[in-house]
């Protein structure tokens, strides 16, 4: 969280608690968003229907677990900021079963423990090996998030081969001098992180009013990289695997 976005968590806070959640509620951020979400909870007046932790992160690896990890890196802003990767694990290898078959092992519970990486012994006693009949690991999809921030390398190495990254777009090419003074990017500059870096989908956030629609910044960016749009309200975006 930063920049406006962290004023935006009291607004977060009160529509799930509206909405009757009960599940407790992690937020991670860069330093200072503990006491200001503390300050926020104390003063408000919203009753509060789930439990609040927040975690103060630095640059690296935020949070992991069996299927995915979370890593960040400073932004570029006149506050404190952080841009995200939710990067999946590898999933395992394709299960090919013609080869299951031409190795003797017939369909069923055994297919099933190759499937899971185990190694399957035959009623003549011989023994099918998973690797023999599992592909190579794959690759697991890649989510790259950054708000407010000024054009960054380590933004661009972060994304790298990302599967979406979605990145602020503030101001237009024109206003290029007024976008790094106030610590945001265009679309141009965005548009070449996305291109040298590989992604595959790039989303436009953050784009200031006075543009009214968007359409000619994204048209800027799409000089660059084709495959841009700009994010709305309650957008969805299918994220299919690679293979």
């Amino acid at each position: 969280m930063h920049g406006d976005h962290v004023l935006g968590i009291p607004g977060l806070i009160q529509s799930m608690s509206l909405l009757g959640r009960t599940r407790k509620l992690e937020i991670y951020g860069p330093l200072g968003i503990k006491n200001f979400v503390k300050s926020i909870l104390r003063t408000v007046k919203f009753t509060l229907t789930f439990p609040v932790e927040v975690f103060e992160v630095q640059e690296g690896v935020v949070y992991a677990d069996d299927e995915y990890e979370v890593r960040a890196v400073r932004t570029s802003h006149v506050v404190p900021g952080l841009a995200y990767a939710l990067i999946e694990k590898e999933r395992a290898g394709k299960f090919h079963p013609e080869r299951a078959r031409a190795l003797g092992v017939p369909q069923g519970p055994l297919w099933s423990r190759l499937q899971r990486g185990e190694d399957v012994k035959l009623p003549k006693g011989k023994i099918v090996r998973s690797k023999d009949v599992i592909g190579p690991p794959r690759l697991g999809r890649k989510i790259v998030y950054s708000g407010d921030t000024r054009p960054l390398k380590s933004i661009l190495k972060l994304a790298r081969k990302a599967d979406i990254l979605i990145h602020e777009a503030t101001f237009g090419d024109e206003l290029a001098e007024r976008a790094r003074e106030d610590g945001h990017s265009t679309p141009s500059q965005v548009a070449k992180i996305a291109k040298i870096a590989g992604v595959k989908q790039l989303v436009l956030t953050h784009i200031s009013a006075r543009y009214g629609k968007p359409d000619v910044l994204v048209k800027k960016a799409r000089k660059i990289f084709r495959n841009v749009q700009f994010a709305e309200d309650l957008m969805r975006v299918e994220l299919p695997y690679s293979e």
